[in-house]
C-alpha cells in the first residue's frame, strides 16, 4: 500500500489532471468557433503551475511507474520460469557443482568479465560448503564483449575436455583481475590441470557454439539482460544480492517452492 503522503500527493495530482481532462472533454463539446488560444493556454497554464509548484509529484509518478513495471517484469519472468523448467534444469550442457542429487537447485548464469560475477564467486562457494543439499548448475552468458565469448567457448570447451576440472578452472579464472579472453582462459584450464592440446582440439567440437547459443537464448526466454543472475524456485533473481540473501531464499525454496513463503 502507498504511504498515505503519496496517496495525498497523488490525489492532487489526479484532481489536475481531472480539471484538465474536464476541460478537454468540454472543449470537445463545443462548437469549433467557440475554441480560442486562449482557453488553450488557460489550460497548459494549470498544468504548468500545478508541476511547477510540485515537482516531487513527477518523481514520485515515476517512482511508481518503475515499481510496477519491476512487479510486471517480475512477474513475466516467474511464467518464463515456469514454462521453462526442463531447458533451465537441464544439465546436458550445464556444469553440475555441489551435490549433484541436491533438494534445492540454484542456476547461475555468468560472465567472466562481470566485476559483479567475481564479487559473489566467494558467496557461491561458500553458500555449496555450508549447504551439502545444494545442487548449482553453471550457465555461461558472455554479454560483455568478445573477450567474454572467448573466455566462455573455452569454459565449454573444459566441460567437454575434462568436466571434473571445470569448477577449478572457473574459480581461477573468475577469480583472476584483468579482462579474461581466450589466452588467461587456457591459462587458466592449463593451471587447472586440463590438458592443453586435448582442450585447443575440443575448440572446434560444434557443441561450444551449440552450448552458448543455448545459454543465450534461454537468458533472454527468461528476460535476464544482466549478470550475475539465478534462477532459484520460481523466480529469477538479478544482480549479486549477497550470500545471506541467497541463503534465505535457498531455505524458503526448501520450505514451501518458493523464495519468499
Amino acid at each position: 500500500m502507498l504511504p498515505l503522503r503519496l496517496l495525498r500527493r497523488a490525489g492532487r495530482a489526479t484532481l489536475a489532471l481531472g480539471l484538465a481532462a474536464g476541460l478537454l472533454l468540454g472543449a470537445a463539446h463545443t462548437p469549433a468557433s467557440a475554441l480560442d488560444d486562449a482557453q488553450r493556454k488557460e489550460f497548459e497554464s494549470v498544468i504548468r503551475d500545478y508541476l511547477v509548484n510540485n515537482p516531487e509529484v513527477i518523481q514520485e509518478a515515476i517512482m511508481v511507474l518503475q515499481q510496477r513495471q519491476a512487479a510486471a517484469a517480475a512477474k513475466q519472468r516467474e511464467t518464463a520460469v515456469a514454462e521453462l523448467k526442463p531447458r533451465i534444469y537441464d544439465t546436458t550442457r550445464g556444469v553440475v557443482v555441489g551435490n549433484p542429487q541436491g533438494d534445492v537447485t540454484l542456476v547461475e548464469f555468468f560472465d567472466y568479465n562481470c566485476g559483479y560475477c567475481k564479487r559473489a564467486l566467494g558467496d557461491m562457494v561458500d553458500l555449496i560448503k555450508g549447504d551439502p543439499k545444494l545442487k548449482v548448475i553453471l550457465k555461461e552468458f558472455p554479454v560483455l564483449g568478445p573477450g567474454s565469448v572467448e573466455a566462455a567457448r573455452v569454459a565449454v570447451a573444459v566441460r567437454l575436455t575434462a568436466p571434473d576440472k571445470y569448477f577449478d578452472f572457473h574459480k581461477k579464472l573468475l577469480g583472476e583481475r584483468g579482462q579474461a579472453n581466450k589466452d588467461k582462459a587456457i591459462e587458466a584450464a592449463v593451471a587447472a590441470g586440463v590438458d592443453k592440446a586435448a582442450l585447443e582440439k575440443a575448440l572446434d567440437n560444434p557443441e561450444v557454439n551449440a552450448t552458448l547459443q543455448d545459454d543465450l537464448q534461454l537468458a533472454e526466454a527468461l528476460g535476464i539482460d544482466g549478470t550475475p543472475s539465478y534462477v532459484l524456485g520460481d523466480q529469477v533473481v538479478v544482480g549479486a544480492v549477497g550470500h545471506d540473501q541467497l541463503k534465505d531464499a535457498i531455505a524458503s525454496v526448501r520450505k514451501c517452492g518458493k523464495t519468499q513463503c
